[in-house]
This record gives structure tokens, sequence and C-alpha cells, in this order.
């Protein structure tokens, strides 16, 4: 009998959702907005981030997934229901088979609530978890199933996984709750801190991706706008690139620690292979000026930053569809 079988990035930052044979079918923000007095569902993606921090009070935009790991389970099940039945109802999904990524160290409590959550929304006949850094590794198209080594950084919304591979699985890893909403709040603290300005989440994000760096080389300016927050009124202000190098500085030494760890605990063989083809890095993050020479600086290895890197899981977790019967881990994953 033919099943779709689809894959989840179920990201802090957005949802993406492959079908097998289709490809990507869906790129939404993880938002939902919901009315407070009667909890009822407003908005699901890209409608409900226009509302995030413009809402009366009785709107509330929610962010359902914190830290890759689900904060309020009711409005993450709400949020993938909508997201299936938005990308072909119960036609497509005649108990499909889901593969989900997650953060490498989440609890069994925490792994436990994405499954449950991914059964009642979409009436899953079997649901596998993997790991975010190897579903990403495989989608920046790299062998992990040799016995050679690769590692990968993958920075996503809410964490950083980083991972050395071989023989198709995990060999160490590291996985911290620092990624780009951790650099979205250092860059707001920065500008209240040095210019008693208030500013909303979505501006420091806009910040980050249009003028941000962390390795410097970037001289760029941006106007930004906020409230003043000694008179409360609205005020203007110019930020430059160094600035926003140095209020990201401190988040970005935890990721290059993090990654330090990892190869410091990886076998020497495995570490020679990483000298050889390097580190690629993945998500969101990734896109952010600097980084992959900062990283290889640090690193004392060639670091690069694979192509499409936001895609990465999402591609990942298709190729990953096509021998979901030969995975390594398809044992543990549903009778562990």
């Amino acid at each position: 009998m033919f099943n779709k079988d689809i894959g989840i990035d179920l990201g802090t930052a957005n949802v993406l959702i492959y079908v097998k044979g289709k490809g990507i079918v869906l790129d939404e923000p993880s938002v939902v907005a919901i009315d407070s007095q009667s909890k009822k569902v407003l908005a699901v993606g890209h409608e409900a981030h226009r509302m995030v921090g413009r809402t009366p009070g009785n709107i509330v935009a929610i962010r359902p997934l914190r830290d890759g790991v689900i904060a309020d389970f009711e409005i993450t099940e709400a949020m993938l229901k909508h997201f299936l039945a938005q990308i072909g109802g119960k036609s497509l999904l005649t108990r499909p088979r889901v593969l989900i990524c997650c953060p490498t160290n989440i609890t069994s409590v925490e792994q436990k609530a994405i499954r449950e959550a991914a059964e009642r929304s979409g009436g899953a006949r079997e649901v596998y978890l993997e790991e975010e850094p190897k579903i990403a590794a495989v989608g920046a198209g790299l062998d992990i199933f040799q016995p050679s080594g690769n590692m990968v950084v993958d920075i996503g919304g809410g964490t950083t996984g980083v991972a050395v591979l071989s023989m198709g699985d995990i060999v160490t890893s590291s996985s911290i709750k620092v990624a780009g909403d951790k650099f979205d709040l250092a860059i707001m603290k920065y500008i209240k801190d040095k210019y008693k300005m208030l500013i909303g989440e979505r501006t420091a994000e806009e910040i980050k991706i249009t003028i941000g760096t962390v390795s410097g080389g970037r001289q760029d300016e941006m106007d930004i706008r906020g409230r003043n927050m000694v008179s409360g009124l609205p005020q203007t202000i110019t930020i430059a690139s160094h600035e926003v190098q140095e209020a990201l500085a401190e988040s970005v030494s935890a990721i290059v620690q993090a990654s330090k760890n990892v190869l410091e605990r990886t076998p020497p063989e495995l570490s020679a292979d990483i000298i050889d083809k390097g580190v690629s890095v993945t998500g969101g993050g990734a896109l952010l000026h600097g980084l992959d020479q900062l990283l290889a600086d640090e690193l004392r290895v060639p670091v690069l930053i694979a192509e499409d890197p936001m895609m990465c899981v999402a591609k990942g977790t298709g190729l990953m569809l096509e021998y979901l019967d030969k995975l390594p881990s398809r044992k543990k994953k549903l009778f562990g």
C-alpha cells in the first residue's frame, strides 16, 4: 500500500515539511496567534509572524517551540495540524510515516512530547526521531555512512548542534541553547544598554541579517526605530556593523567553545579526516557574516558554509526518507 512519507524540520524559528516525491512543500515561521480569552487559534505561520509585537491585549502571538523543544504542547499540536492540512489534508496524510528532527541532548520526556504532537496532529503511522546535526549533515551533501569523519555545526533558531559523524551515526556531539534567538536578544540588550532604547525581536533580527557580522570586515550602517526608555517617545538611531559584532561576541564565543569541546573528544583518526574535509556549517546562523572565517581561525581547520544552509535539515529529512527502512537507528528509535 502506497503511503506518502513526510519529514518535518520542527524548528524553533521555522517549520519546514518535506513530502516524499514532492520535495519541500512548506516553509513557515513557528508562530501561532491566539485569542488569550477564548484560546482560539487566529493565525498560524507567516500571518501570525506579522503580528509579533503588534497585537492588541486580547491577541497573543506565541512561539510554541523554545530552545528546540516543545514549550506549549497544545499550541504545537494545533500548529502542526494546521500545516499538515495546508499541504494536502487527509488525502495526502493517510497514516504516513513521519521523520522529525530534534536536538541531540533532549530528554526522553521531550522526545515523547514531540512524538505525541506528531501522532495527534497528523495521525502518523510511525514516528521516527533523528538528531538535527545528523540530518543537517546529510542535507549538506556529506556522506556520513562511510567509515570516515564528518563534522557539522548546525546553528538554528533555538539550539546549535555540533557533531562528528561516521558510519551513519554520531560519534561525539554537543548541543547548546545559543543560536539565532539568542543573537536577537543580545542585539536587543546591547541597544537597550548603550542607547537606552527598546526595540522588538523583529527589528533585532533585521539588524542581524542586514548589517550583522562576527569577525569584522563589514562597515555597514542601518537606521533603526524604537522607543526611548527615558522619554517614552519614538526614537531613531544609526547602528553600525562593528556594534553588532560587539553585541554578538559572547554568544558566538559559546558556539566556538562547543565546537572545540567536540573536536577535543573526537578520536584521532576522525580528527585527521576533518582536517582534510573541513567543517560544514548549516542552519540560518551559517548566513551570519564572517562566521565561517571566525570558526576557521579558532578551530584551525577549513570551514565551509553549506549550500542553502537554511534548507539543509529539510533536505536531509527528504534523503533520509528514501532510506528509512535501512537507518541503523531504526529499531532503537521505534522500540527504545
